[in-house]
Protein backbone atom coordinates (compact mmCIF):
# COMPACT_ATOMS: atom_id res chain seq x y z
CA UNK A 1 0.00 0.00 0.00
CA UNK A 2 1.37 3.43 -0.91
CA UNK A 3 1.32 6.30 1.52
CA UNK A 4 0.96 9.73 -0.07
CA UNK A 5 2.01 12.86 1.77
CA UNK A 6 0.20 16.01 0.67
CA UNK A 7 2.20 19.16 -0.05
CA UNK A 8 1.03 22.67 -0.97
CA UNK A 9 2.26 24.01 -4.31
CA UNK A 10 1.93 27.77 -5.06
CA UNK A 11 0.85 28.35 -8.65
CA UNK A 12 1.02 31.46 -10.78
CA UNK A 13 -1.77 33.84 -9.83
CA UNK A 14 -1.49 32.89 -6.16
CA UNK A 15 -3.64 29.79 -6.24
CA UNK A 16 -2.59 26.92 -4.00
CA UNK A 17 -3.01 23.34 -5.18
CA UNK A 18 -2.63 20.41 -2.81
CA UNK A 19 -0.77 17.64 -4.59
CA UNK A 20 0.51 14.27 -3.42
CA UNK A 21 4.25 13.84 -2.99
CA UNK A 22 5.30 10.22 -3.23
CA UNK A 23 6.65 8.83 0.02
CA UNK A 24 8.44 5.56 0.49
CA UNK A 25 6.05 2.75 -0.30
CA UNK A 26 5.01 0.73 2.72
CA UNK A 27 3.27 -2.58 3.31
CA UNK A 28 0.61 -2.73 6.01
CA UNK A 29 0.45 -5.78 8.28
CA UNK A 30 -1.86 -6.46 11.21
CA UNK A 31 -0.55 -8.26 14.29
CA UNK A 32 -3.06 -9.71 16.74
CA UNK A 33 -1.39 -10.59 20.06
CA UNK A 34 -2.37 -11.71 23.52
CA UNK A 35 -0.22 -9.77 25.98
CA UNK A 36 -2.76 -9.49 28.78
CA UNK A 37 -5.32 -12.28 28.41
CA UNK A 38 -5.71 -15.94 29.30
CA UNK A 39 -2.86 -17.08 27.03
CA UNK A 40 -0.49 -14.17 27.57
CA UNK A 41 1.98 -16.56 29.20
CA UNK A 42 2.85 -17.89 25.75
CA UNK A 43 1.41 -14.98 23.78
CA UNK A 44 4.12 -12.67 25.08
CA UNK A 45 7.20 -14.54 23.81
CA UNK A 46 5.54 -15.51 20.52
CA UNK A 47 4.21 -12.01 19.91
CA UNK A 48 7.56 -10.48 20.81
CA UNK A 49 9.21 -12.77 18.28
CA UNK A 50 6.82 -11.58 15.58
CA UNK A 51 7.20 -7.89 16.47
CA UNK A 52 10.99 -8.07 16.74
CA UNK A 53 11.21 -9.81 13.37
CA UNK A 54 9.33 -7.13 11.46
CA UNK A 55 11.45 -4.44 13.10
CA UNK A 56 14.53 -6.41 12.06
CA UNK A 57 13.15 -6.70 8.52
CA UNK A 58 12.71 -2.93 8.32
CA UNK A 59 16.24 -2.38 9.62
CA UNK A 60 17.57 -4.67 6.90
CA UNK A 61 16.03 -3.35 3.72
CA UNK A 62 12.38 -4.15 4.29
CA UNK A 63 10.55 -6.05 1.56
CA UNK A 64 12.57 -5.27 -1.56
CA UNK A 65 13.10 -1.77 -0.19
CA UNK A 66 9.53 -1.31 1.05
CA UNK A 67 9.03 -0.75 4.77
CA UNK A 68 6.55 -2.83 6.74
CA UNK A 69 4.00 -0.81 8.67
CA UNK A 70 2.89 -3.28 11.34
CA UNK A 71 0.27 -2.51 13.96
CA UNK A 72 0.17 -4.75 17.03
CA UNK A 73 -3.14 -4.95 18.89
CA UNK A 74 -3.34 -6.71 22.24
CA UNK A 75 -6.82 -8.19 22.07
CA UNK A 76 -6.55 -9.96 25.46
CA UNK A 77 -7.76 -13.25 23.94
CA UNK A 78 -11.25 -11.79 23.42
CA UNK A 79 -12.96 -12.83 20.19
CA UNK A 80 -15.05 -9.62 19.80
CA UNK A 81 -11.87 -7.54 20.06
CA UNK A 82 -10.21 -9.71 17.43
CA UNK A 83 -13.12 -9.21 15.05
CA UNK A 84 -13.06 -5.44 15.62
CA UNK A 85 -9.31 -5.32 14.94
CA UNK A 86 -9.76 -7.39 11.80
CA UNK A 87 -12.45 -5.10 10.39
CA UNK A 88 -10.22 -2.08 10.90
CA UNK A 89 -7.28 -3.73 9.19
CA UNK A 90 -9.19 -5.24 6.30
CA UNK A 91 -11.55 -2.36 5.55
CA UNK A 92 -9.56 0.75 6.39
CA UNK A 93 -5.90 -0.22 6.35
CA UNK A 94 -6.13 -2.77 3.51
CA UNK A 95 -3.46 -4.95 5.07
CA UNK A 96 -1.44 -7.34 2.94
CA UNK A 97 -1.54 -10.04 5.65
CA UNK A 98 -2.34 -10.57 9.31
CA UNK A 99 -0.28 -12.30 11.96
CA UNK A 100 -3.00 -13.86 14.11
CA UNK A 101 -3.13 -15.73 17.39
CA UNK A 102 -5.78 -17.86 19.10
CA UNK A 103 -7.97 -20.71 17.96
CA UNK A 104 -11.40 -19.29 18.85
CA UNK A 105 -10.73 -15.96 17.12
CA UNK A 106 -8.92 -17.46 14.13
CA UNK A 107 -11.82 -19.85 13.50
CA UNK A 108 -14.32 -17.01 13.95
CA UNK A 109 -12.50 -15.04 11.25
CA UNK A 110 -12.25 -17.80 8.61
CA UNK A 111 -15.26 -16.53 6.65
CA UNK A 112 -14.06 -12.91 6.86
CA UNK A 113 -10.52 -13.55 5.62
CA UNK A 114 -11.78 -15.83 2.84
CA UNK A 115 -14.25 -13.22 1.59
CA UNK A 116 -11.72 -10.38 1.81
CA UNK A 117 -8.79 -12.49 0.55
CA UNK A 118 -6.54 -11.58 3.47
CA UNK A 119 -3.77 -14.14 4.19
CA UNK A 120 -3.96 -14.97 7.89
CA UNK A 121 -0.95 -16.54 9.59
CA UNK A 122 -2.06 -17.68 13.01
CA UNK A 123 -0.51 -18.86 16.24
CA UNK A 124 -3.34 -21.37 16.26
CA UNK A 125 -2.49 -24.68 14.65
CA UNK A 126 -6.02 -26.07 14.66
CA UNK A 127 -6.57 -28.76 12.05
CA UNK A 128 -9.80 -26.97 11.06
CA UNK A 129 -7.57 -24.38 9.34
CA UNK A 130 -5.84 -26.86 7.04
CA UNK A 131 -8.51 -27.46 4.39
CA UNK A 132 -8.44 -24.73 1.72
CA UNK A 133 -11.11 -26.45 -0.36
CA UNK A 134 -13.78 -27.31 2.21
CA UNK A 135 -14.35 -31.00 1.57
CA UNK A 136 -12.46 -32.19 4.67
CA UNK A 137 -13.19 -29.62 7.36
CA UNK A 138 -16.47 -27.89 8.17
CA UNK A 139 -15.43 -24.76 6.25
CA UNK A 140 -12.94 -23.99 3.53
CA UNK A 141 -10.00 -21.95 4.82
CA UNK A 142 -8.05 -20.96 1.68
CA UNK A 143 -6.39 -17.94 3.30
CA UNK A 144 -5.40 -19.53 6.64
CA UNK A 145 -1.82 -20.64 7.23
CA UNK A 146 0.39 -21.56 10.17
CA UNK A 147 3.96 -22.73 10.75
CA UNK A 148 4.50 -26.18 12.23
CA UNK A 149 2.43 -29.34 12.72
CA UNK A 150 -1.26 -28.97 13.48
CA UNK A 151 -2.42 -29.46 17.06
CA UNK A 152 -3.98 -32.74 15.95
CA UNK A 153 -0.84 -34.06 14.28
CA UNK A 154 1.37 -32.99 17.20
CA UNK A 155 -0.96 -34.85 19.57
CA UNK A 156 -0.95 -37.91 17.30
CA UNK A 157 2.86 -37.86 17.32
CA UNK A 158 2.83 -37.79 21.12
CA UNK A 159 0.41 -40.72 21.19
CA UNK A 160 2.65 -42.64 18.77
CA UNK A 161 5.66 -41.92 20.98
CA UNK A 162 3.68 -43.04 24.04
CA UNK A 163 2.80 -46.34 22.36
CA UNK A 164 6.46 -46.94 21.54
CA UNK A 165 7.50 -45.87 25.04
CA UNK A 166 5.06 -48.32 26.61
CA UNK A 167 6.56 -51.18 24.61
CA UNK A 168 10.14 -50.06 25.28
CA UNK A 169 9.48 -50.03 29.02
CA UNK A 170 7.97 -53.49 28.87
CA UNK A 171 4.56 -52.24 29.89
CA UNK A 172 2.08 -55.00 30.65
CA UNK A 173 -1.57 -54.96 29.72
CA UNK A 174 -3.40 -52.10 28.04
CA UNK A 175 -1.94 -48.61 28.54
CA UNK A 176 -4.36 -45.88 29.59
CA UNK A 177 -4.52 -42.42 28.00
CA UNK A 178 -6.35 -39.32 29.23
CA UNK A 179 -6.89 -35.82 27.84
CA UNK A 180 -6.66 -32.95 30.37
CA UNK A 181 -7.66 -29.38 29.54
CA UNK A 182 -10.20 -26.59 29.55
CA UNK A 183 -13.51 -26.83 27.74
CA UNK A 184 -12.31 -24.34 25.14
CA UNK A 185 -11.76 -24.45 21.34
CA UNK A 186 -7.98 -24.34 21.78
CA UNK A 187 -7.77 -27.09 24.39
CA UNK A 188 -10.36 -29.24 22.64
CA UNK A 189 -8.85 -28.85 19.17
CA UNK A 190 -6.69 -32.04 19.19
CA UNK A 191 -8.82 -34.00 21.66
CA UNK A 192 -10.79 -36.24 19.29
CA UNK A 193 -7.85 -36.77 16.95
CA UNK A 194 -5.55 -37.94 19.73
CA UNK A 195 -8.19 -40.09 21.42
CA UNK A 196 -9.12 -41.82 18.16
CA UNK A 197 -5.49 -42.53 17.33
CA UNK A 198 -4.83 -43.73 20.88
CA UNK A 199 -7.65 -46.28 20.52
CA UNK A 200 -6.25 -47.30 17.14
CA UNK A 201 -2.86 -47.95 18.75
CA UNK A 202 -4.36 -50.03 21.54
CA UNK A 203 -4.81 -47.56 24.39
CA UNK A 204 -7.75 -47.48 26.73
CA UNK A 205 -9.00 -43.90 26.53
CA UNK A 206 -10.27 -42.58 29.84
CA UNK A 207 -12.85 -39.80 30.36
CA UNK A 208 -11.26 -36.38 29.95
CA UNK A 209 -10.37 -34.36 33.04
CA UNK A 210 -11.17 -30.66 32.84
CA UNK A 211 -9.05 -27.89 34.33
CA UNK A 212 -9.19 -24.18 33.59
CA UNK A 213 -6.90 -22.10 31.40
CA UNK A 214 -6.44 -19.81 34.40
CA UNK A 215 -4.01 -21.11 37.06
CA UNK A 216 -5.76 -22.47 40.14
CA UNK A 217 -5.59 -25.22 42.75
CA UNK A 218 -5.89 -28.39 40.67
CA UNK A 219 -5.53 -30.86 43.53
CA UNK A 220 -8.94 -32.38 42.80
CA UNK A 221 -8.04 -32.97 39.15
CA UNK A 222 -4.73 -34.56 40.14
CA UNK A 223 -6.47 -36.86 42.60
CA UNK A 224 -8.86 -37.87 39.84
CA UNK A 225 -5.88 -38.50 37.55
CA UNK A 226 -4.19 -40.63 40.21
CA UNK A 227 -7.34 -42.67 40.87
CA UNK A 228 -7.91 -43.22 37.14
CA UNK A 229 -4.71 -45.22 36.77
CA UNK A 230 -3.74 -43.30 33.63
CA UNK A 231 -0.31 -44.07 32.24
CA UNK A 232 -0.14 -41.11 29.79
CA UNK A 233 -1.84 -37.75 30.27
CA UNK A 234 -2.04 -35.08 27.57
CA UNK A 235 -1.98 -31.50 28.89
CA UNK A 236 -4.00 -29.31 26.52
CA UNK A 237 -3.75 -25.87 28.20
CA UNK A 238 -1.07 -23.16 28.18
CA UNK A 239 1.97 -22.87 30.43
CA UNK A 240 0.69 -21.04 33.53
CA UNK A 241 -2.18 -23.47 33.89
CA UNK A 242 0.17 -26.39 33.22
CA UNK A 243 2.55 -25.27 35.96
CA UNK A 244 -0.27 -25.24 38.52
CA UNK A 245 -1.40 -28.69 37.40
CA UNK A 246 2.07 -30.24 37.47
CA UNK A 247 2.83 -28.87 40.93
CA UNK A 248 -0.46 -30.16 42.30
CA UNK A 249 0.09 -33.59 40.73
CA UNK A 250 3.60 -33.78 42.17
CA UNK A 251 2.16 -33.01 45.60
CA UNK A 252 -0.47 -35.77 45.47
CA UNK A 253 2.04 -38.24 44.05
CA UNK A 254 0.71 -39.08 40.59
CA UNK A 255 2.71 -41.65 38.63
CA UNK A 256 2.01 -40.70 35.03
CA UNK A 257 3.93 -39.68 31.91
CA UNK A 258 2.78 -36.19 30.98
CA UNK A 259 2.57 -35.17 27.33
CA UNK A 260 1.95 -31.52 26.49
CA UNK A 261 0.43 -29.55 23.66
CA UNK A 262 2.84 -27.14 22.00
CA UNK A 263 1.76 -24.16 24.13
CA UNK A 264 1.58 -26.15 27.36
CA UNK A 265 5.25 -26.14 28.25
CA UNK A 266 8.45 -24.23 27.56
CA UNK A 267 11.71 -23.48 29.30
CA UNK A 268 10.27 -20.71 31.47
CA UNK A 269 7.37 -22.91 32.57
CA UNK A 270 9.79 -25.75 33.37
CA UNK A 271 11.75 -23.35 35.59
CA UNK A 272 8.56 -22.25 37.33
CA UNK A 273 7.28 -25.79 37.86
CA UNK A 274 10.63 -27.12 39.04
CA UNK A 275 10.96 -30.87 39.39
CA UNK A 276 7.21 -31.24 38.79
CA UNK A 277 7.95 -30.62 35.10
CA UNK A 278 10.73 -33.19 34.91
CA UNK A 279 10.01 -35.69 32.15
CA UNK A 280 7.24 -33.82 30.32
CA UNK A 281 7.35 -34.51 26.56
CA UNK A 282 6.47 -31.68 24.16
CA UNK A 283 6.39 -31.02 20.40
CA UNK A 284 8.83 -28.34 19.21
CA UNK A 285 8.22 -26.52 15.92
CA UNK A 286 11.80 -25.49 15.20
CA UNK A 287 14.78 -27.69 14.36
CA UNK A 288 16.86 -26.08 17.11
CA UNK A 289 16.44 -24.38 20.48
CA UNK A 290 18.29 -21.29 21.70
CA UNK A 291 21.36 -23.07 23.07
CA UNK A 292 21.87 -25.35 20.06
CA UNK A 293 24.28 -24.77 17.20
CA UNK A 294 22.74 -24.10 13.80
CA UNK A 295 23.56 -21.60 11.03
CA UNK A 296 20.12 -19.98 11.25
CA UNK A 297 20.51 -19.12 14.92
CA UNK A 298 22.76 -16.22 13.90
CA UNK A 299 19.73 -14.51 12.32
CA UNK A 300 17.55 -15.36 15.32
CA UNK A 301 20.03 -13.75 17.68
CA UNK A 302 20.22 -10.61 15.55
CA UNK A 303 16.42 -10.41 15.61
CA UNK A 304 16.46 -10.80 19.40
CA UNK A 305 18.67 -7.72 19.76
CA UNK A 306 15.68 -5.61 18.74
CA UNK A 307 14.22 -6.06 22.23
CA UNK A 308 17.45 -7.00 24.05
CA UNK A 309 20.40 -4.99 22.79
CA UNK A 310 22.82 -7.06 24.88
CA UNK A 311 21.79 -10.20 23.02
CA UNK A 312 22.22 -12.17 26.24
CA UNK A 313 18.60 -12.94 27.12
CA UNK A 314 17.62 -16.59 26.70
CA UNK A 315 14.71 -16.96 24.28
CA UNK A 316 12.23 -19.84 24.69
CA UNK A 317 10.85 -22.05 21.93
CA UNK A 318 7.77 -19.87 21.42
CA UNK A 319 9.90 -16.82 20.60
CA UNK A 320 11.74 -18.78 17.91
CA UNK A 321 8.45 -20.01 16.47
CA UNK A 322 7.26 -16.40 16.27
CA UNK A 323 10.37 -15.45 14.32
CA UNK A 324 9.96 -18.36 11.88
CA UNK A 325 6.30 -17.51 11.29
CA UNK A 326 7.12 -13.87 10.55
CA UNK A 327 10.02 -14.78 8.24
CA UNK A 328 7.81 -17.10 6.19
CA UNK A 329 5.53 -14.10 5.71
CA UNK A 330 8.50 -11.91 4.78
CA UNK A 331 9.53 -14.28 2.03
CA UNK A 332 5.95 -14.65 0.80
CA UNK A 333 5.66 -10.86 0.58
CA UNK A 334 8.94 -10.69 -1.36
CA UNK A 335 7.75 -13.32 -3.82
CA UNK A 336 4.42 -11.54 -4.30
CA UNK A 337 6.19 -8.22 -4.85
CA UNK A 338 8.31 -9.80 -7.58
CA UNK A 339 5.43 -11.69 -9.19
CA UNK A 340 2.64 -9.26 -9.91
CA UNK A 341 2.48 -7.17 -6.77
CA UNK A 342 1.57 -7.48 -3.11
CA UNK A 343 -2.06 -8.35 -2.62
CA UNK A 344 -3.88 -11.13 -0.81
CA UNK A 345 -4.13 -13.46 -3.79
CA UNK A 346 -0.46 -13.11 -4.68
CA UNK A 347 0.69 -13.61 -1.09
CA UNK A 348 -1.41 -16.77 -1.00
CA UNK A 349 0.16 -17.94 -4.27
CA UNK A 350 3.59 -17.31 -2.76
CA UNK A 351 2.90 -19.91 -0.10
CA UNK A 352 2.46 -22.50 -2.86
CA UNK A 353 5.37 -21.40 -5.04
CA UNK A 354 7.87 -23.80 -3.47
CA UNK A 355 7.84 -27.16 -1.73
CA UNK A 356 9.84 -28.02 1.38
CA UNK A 357 10.97 -24.43 1.77
CA UNK A 358 12.15 -22.38 4.70
CA UNK A 359 12.89 -18.66 5.08
CA UNK A 360 16.17 -17.41 3.74
CA UNK A 361 18.91 -17.39 6.36
CA UNK A 362 17.20 -19.74 8.81
CA UNK A 363 19.00 -22.99 7.97
CA UNK A 364 18.75 -25.52 10.77
CA UNK A 365 16.18 -23.54 12.74
CA UNK A 366 12.98 -22.96 10.75
CA UNK A 367 11.88 -26.35 9.46
CA UNK A 368 10.96 -26.74 5.78
CA UNK A 369 7.22 -26.50 5.14
CA UNK A 370 4.95 -27.28 2.19
CA UNK A 371 1.52 -25.76 1.59
CA UNK A 372 -0.58 -26.60 -1.45
CA UNK A 373 -3.88 -25.26 -2.76
CA UNK A 374 -5.58 -28.46 -1.59
CA UNK A 375 -3.77 -29.07 1.71
CA UNK A 376 -2.60 -26.51 4.27
CA UNK A 377 -1.01 -29.07 6.58
CA UNK A 378 2.52 -27.66 6.30
CA UNK A 379 4.35 -30.68 7.70
CA UNK A 380 3.81 -34.24 8.87
CA UNK A 381 7.08 -34.29 10.81
CA UNK A 382 6.94 -33.69 14.55
CA UNK A 383 10.02 -33.22 16.72
CA UNK A 384 9.56 -34.28 20.34
CA UNK A 385 11.62 -32.99 23.23
CA UNK A 386 11.68 -34.01 26.87
CA UNK A 387 12.01 -31.52 29.70
CA UNK A 388 14.56 -32.27 32.40
CA UNK A 389 14.61 -30.32 35.66
CA UNK A 390 17.02 -31.02 38.48
CA UNK A 391 17.14 -29.42 41.91
CA UNK A 392 15.68 -25.98 42.40
CA UNK A 393 16.26 -23.90 39.24
CA UNK A 394 17.43 -20.33 39.66
CA UNK A 395 14.68 -17.73 39.26
CA UNK A 396 16.69 -16.23 36.42
CA UNK A 397 16.00 -18.28 33.30
CA UNK A 398 19.45 -17.63 31.84
CA UNK A 399 21.09 -19.02 34.97
CA UNK A 400 18.70 -21.96 35.14
CA UNK A 401 19.62 -22.90 31.56
CA UNK A 402 23.35 -22.25 31.99
CA UNK A 403 23.55 -24.39 35.12
CA UNK A 404 21.76 -27.27 33.43
CA UNK A 405 18.95 -27.20 35.99
CA UNK A 406 16.52 -26.85 33.07
CA UNK A 407 17.26 -28.78 29.90
CA UNK A 408 15.39 -29.76 26.76
CA UNK A 409 16.54 -32.94 25.06
CA UNK A 410 15.33 -34.08 21.66
CA UNK A 411 14.09 -37.65 22.03
CA UNK A 412 12.28 -38.45 18.77
CA UNK A 413 11.20 -37.32 15.35
CA UNK A 414 7.85 -38.76 14.35
CA UNK A 415 6.98 -38.82 10.66
CA UNK A 416 3.21 -39.16 10.41
CA UNK A 417 1.37 -40.41 7.34
CA UNK A 418 -0.67 -37.78 5.50
CA UNK A 419 -3.85 -39.72 5.94
CA UNK A 420 -6.87 -38.42 4.10
CA UNK A 421 -9.14 -39.05 7.09
CA UNK A 422 -6.87 -36.87 9.23
CA UNK A 423 -7.08 -33.84 6.93
CA UNK A 424 -9.06 -31.03 8.58
CA UNK A 425 -9.47 -33.10 11.75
Amino acid sequence: MSILKWTAVVLAGGYILASPALAQETISIGHLADYSGATSDVGMPYGQGVADTFEYINENGGINGKKVDIETIDYSYQVPRAIAAYKKWAQRDKVAAIMGWGTADTEALITFVTKDKVPYFSGSYAATLTDPVGDKAERAAPYNFFYGPSYSDAARALVKWAADDWKAKGGEGTPKYVHMGANHPYSNSPKAAAEEYAKELGFEVLPAIQFSLAPADFTAQCLSLKESGADYAFIANTTNSSVSLLKACETVGTDVQFLSNVWGMDEAAAKAAGTAADGVVIPVRTAAVWTDEAPGLAVMKEVAKVSDSSGEQYRPVHYLAGICSALFVRDALKWADENGGIDGENVRKAMYAQADWFPEGTDGVCKPMTWTDTDHRPTAEVSLYQIHVTGQPDNDLNKAIESGAVKMDKIATVELPRRDDWHGH
